[in-house]
C-alpha cells in the first residue's frame, strides 16, 4: 500500500485530544503556536513510571517482536509483513484505517484473532469493577484510558474486517507486590535531545518478574460500550464511529473546526501571552466566536471564578466577562465580614475588595486570624515535604504507587521574631526506600520543643498517614516502629500537636485581587510579597544565609525582596532559578524545579536517569534550595499577616 508522504492521520493520541476539545487538532504540532504540554510528555512519563511499565510489559511477551522505527511508511510496511504471520505478538505495530493510524503497544494475532492491549501506568486495584460507578457508568478516572484502546480496537477492527478484536490494558497492580529489592533500578532511562532509552538490566529479564507488579486485565465489554454509546466532547455528542472519522477528515485536511466554549477553555495548553513570541490558540478562538481583541481579555473571563462550578452554566448564558457575573449568580452577599466563604471570595474577584480594606490593596480578617493564633505555641515550626510515588517498587514486598517521603524542609521562628533554617532531610540514593529514615529525621527535628508546627495544605498528614499504614503492614518494620507510629498519630489529625494548615487560614482569612481566589503558597506568596511594607524592610538586602542576617543551609546572601525593571515585585520562585541555575549552569533544570509537582520529577531523575555525578550534584542542589523556600515561604506569608 502506497503511503502518502506527508498524511495527517488521527492517531491515538491526537483522538484523546479531540475528545478534550475537537478545536485543538488544528493547533496541534504546529510549532507557531504555544503548547504548554510539549515539553512535559517526558516529565509526565518520568513521573508516573510510564517508561519503566512500558518495557517491564514487553517482558511478559518474551517471542514478542520491537517496531522500533519512527517512520510511519517504515513502521506500516514492517508491520504488514509480521501480520502476514499466523500467530505473532508484535510491539508498537502500526496500523492504518483510511484516515486512522494507531501503534498499538501490544497486539496479539492468533489467527483471526487479535488482543489490542494498551499499557498504562495508571494504577489498578486488582478488580475490573472498579472501573464503573456505584450507579452505573464508566468512573471519569478511567474513562480516557478506555476511549483510548476502544479507539484502537476500533481502528484494528476496521482494518482487518471478518477478524475478531478484543481490547485489554495492562496496568501495574496496587494488589500486588514486589518480589525482589531494587526493582525500579532495573531500568534506568537515558535521554538524549528528543530520544529517550530505557536500558533494561538483565536480572529484570527472570520469569514472572513483570506478572509480579503488572496485570493484563480485558475491558473488551466496557471498550464496546464506549463504541456503541454516543461519545461526549465539549460542543456536541454523536456516534463514535461517525465523530471519529469526521475529526480524521478535519485533521487530514487541516481545517479548524468551529470551537465552543465551555469551562475546559481554561485548562488549554495551546494558551500563550500576547505579549510573547508565539500564537495562542486558546485567544484564537475567544476572538473567533465572539468578536473580541486582546483588550477584552484584560478585564478577565469567567473562567477566572475560583472554585465555581456554574461556568459552563454562565457561558451558556452568554455570560463571557468576569464583570458580567452577578452576585445572584455567585448566591452571595456583597461584601465579605469575617471569615471568607466560597461564594464571597468569588464575589471579591467580581466586585473589588468591601471599601474597608481598599486603602491596603487585600482583605485580611484580623480578628480571626488573631482568634487562631491565640492557640499558637512558640517557636513556630514550618514543614515542608517533597515526594513521589513509582509505578515499580523500591524494595520486595512492596506494592506499586506506595507514597514515598525523600525530602523536607523545616524553618523555625522563635516568640521574638527570629527565624532560622533548622533542618533538612533529602535522601536521593538510587533504589533505597527512604520513608522511615524521612519519618526518624522528622521527629528528631521537631521533638526538643512543643511548638506549633505549621504546613501548607492536607499533603504532610497524607504522606505521614501514608508511612503508618506501610509500618503497621511491614513484616520486618524496623525496631522502632512503635515510636514512629506514635510521633506521626501525634502531628496528625487528632493528635496532641497536630499541624496548623496555612493555607485553610489563606482561604479563610485572606484574600488578594493577584491570586484570582486560589490560596495556592505559589500564588499567596508574591501577592504577600508585593504587599508587605515588613517583608520589603526585612529583605530587600542580601542578608539571607549570612552570619547577621537569617541562618540558611542552602543560600549565601540572598535578597528575597526584588523589583523588576518595571517596579514589580518579584516572585521568590523565580529569583530562585537564577540562584539554582548559578550551579553549574542548570538554569533549565532549575526552571523544571521550579514549577509546581516537578520536585518529584527530579528525584526520578536522580532515581532513574543515567546522570553524570556533577548532574546528580546539581540536581541534588536545586531540590535542597526549592524546598528551603518552600518551607521560607510559609515565613514570609506568615509575618506579612501578622507584622503587614
Amino acid at each position: 500500500m502506497a503511503i502518502p508522504e506527508k498524511a495527517r492521520y488521527l492517531t491515538k493520541s491526537r483522538f484523546k485530544l479531540a475528545i478534550e476539545c475537537p478545536t485543538k487538532l488544528f493547533y496541534t504540532g504546529k510549532p507557531e503556536y504555544a503548547n504548554t504540554n510539549s515539553d512535559d510528555e517526558f516529565l509526565a512519563m518520568l513521573a508516573d513510571g510510564g517508561f519503566q511499565v512500558g518495557e517491564l510489559a514487553k517482558l511478559m511477551y518474551p517471542d514478542g517482536v520491537d517496531i522500533k522505527t519512527k517512520d510511519v511508511g517504515a513502521a506500516i510496511a514492517e508491520t504488514s509483513a509480521l501480520l502476514k504471520q499466523d500467530t505473532v505478538t508484535v510491539f508498537e505495530p502500526a496500523i492504518v484505517y483510511e484516515g486512522f493510524l494507531v501503534r498499538v503497544d501490544v497486539l496479539i494475532k492468533r489467527g483471526k484473532v487479535f488482543e489490542v492491549i494498551e499499557v498504562k501506568a495508571k494504577s489498578y486495584s486488582g478488580d475490573v469493577s472498579e472501573m464503573v460507578g456505584a450507579r452505573g457508568g464508566i468512573k471519569s478516572t478511567y474513562l480516557p484510558y478506555l476511549q483510548d484502546v476502544a479507539f484502537q480496537k476500533h481502528v484494528v477492527q476496521n482494518a482487518f474486517p471478518g477478524s475478531t478484536v478484543t481490547a485489554h490494558l495492562l496496568m501495574p497492580d496496587k494488589s500486588k507486590t514486589a518480589t525482589v529489592n531494587g526493582f525500579n533500578q532495573y531500568f534506568k532511562v537515558k535521554r538524549n535531545r528528543r530520544q529517550t532509552d530505557v536500558l533494561v538490566d538483565e536480572r529484570a529479564k527472570q520469569p514472572g518478574i513483570a506478572e509480579s507488579v503488572l496485570t493484563c486485565v480485558s475491558v473488551d465489554h466496557l471498550a464496546n460500550e464506549i463504541l456503541s454509546n454516543d461519545l461526549v466532547f465539549p460542543g456536541g455528542s454523536g456516534r463514535f464511529a461517525e465523530i471519529a472519522a469526521g475529526w480524521a477528515k478535519a485533521y487530514a485536511a487541516d481545517d479548524p473546526i468551529t470551537p465552543t466554549l465551555t469551562s475546559h477553555c481554561h485548562q488549554c495548553e495551546f494558551k500563550a501571552s500576547s505579549a510573547g513570541p508565539l500564537r495562542s490558540g486558546f485567544h484564537e478562538c475567544w476572538k473567533r466566536v465572539l468578536g473580541w481583541t486582546d483588550v477584552d481579555f484584560e478585564e478577565g473571563t469567567v473562567l477566572d471564578l475560583w472554585n465555581f462550578r456554574g461556568k459552563d452554566k454562565l457561558l451558556a448564558q452568554g455570560v463571557y466577562r468576569l464583570q458580567q457575573v452577578q452576585a445572584e449568580d455567585l448566591k452571595v452577599s456583597e461584601h465579605a465580614e469575617g471569615e471568607i466563604t466560597n461564594p464571597q471570595r468569588q464575589w471579591m474577584q467580581v466586585d473589588g475588595l468591601p471599601p474597608e480594606s481598599k486603602p491596603r490593596g487585600y482583605y485580611l480578617d484580623d480578628a480571626g486570624l488573631t482568634h487562631a493564633m491565640r492557640s499558637w505555641i512558640y517557636p513556630l515550626h514550618f514543614i515542608d515535604f517533597e515526594t513521589a510515588a513509582v509505578a515499580l517498587p523500591f524494595h520486595e514486598g512492596r506494592r506499586p504507587y506506595e507514597q514515598v517521603g525523600f525530602q523536607f524542609s523545616h524553618h523555625v521562628m522563635d516568640a521574638n521574631g527570629e527565624v532560622r533554617h533548622a533542618n533538612q532531610y533529602l535522601c536521593d540514593e538510587p533504589g533505597v526506600f527512604p520513608n522511615y529514615a524521612f519519618v526518624r529525621a522528622l521527629r528528631e527535628a521537631l521533638r526538643h520543643d512543643g511548638g506549633t508546627i505549621m504546613r501548607w495544605s492536607y499533603h504532610e498528614n497524607t504522606i505521614l498517614e501514608a508511612i503508618k499504614r506501610q509500618l503497621d503492614e511491614d513484616a520486618e518494620a524496623p525496631d522502632d516502629k512503635d515510636e514512629l507510629i506514635a510521633f506521626i498519630d501525634d502531628i496528625t489529625k487528632g493528635g496532641g500537636r497536630a499541624m496548623v494548615d496555612l493555607a485553610d487560614l489563606a482561604r479563610k482569612h485572606y484574600f488578594h485581587p493577584s491570586t484570582k481566589g486560589s490560596s495556592s503558597i505559589k500564588k499567596v506568596l508574591p501577592a504577600a510579597m508585593s504587599s508587605s511594607t515588613f517583608l520589603k524592610n526585612a529583605y530587600s538586602q542580601p542578608t539571607y544565609g549570612t552570619p547577621e542576617g537569617i541562618a540558611s543551609h542552602n543560600f549565601d546572601g540572598v535578597a528575597w525582596w526584588q523589583q523588576d525593571t518595571g517596579g514589580q515585585v518579584i516572585d521568590p520562585y523565580q529569583l530562585l532559578v537564577s540562584q539554582i541555575g548559578a550551579l553549574d549552569d542548570l538554569a533549565l533544570q532549575a526552571e523544571a524545579i521550579n514549577q509546581g509537582g516537578a520536585a518529584s520529577y527530579a528525584y526520578l531523575k536522580l532515581q532513574f536517569e543515567d546522570l553524570s555525578q556533577s548532574e546528580r550534584e546539581s540536581l541534588r542542589a536545586g531540590l535542597l534550595r526549592y524546598c528551603e523556600l518552600d518551607t521560607l515561604a510559609m515565613v514570609f506569608i506568615v509575618q506579612a499577616w501578622t507584622k503587614g
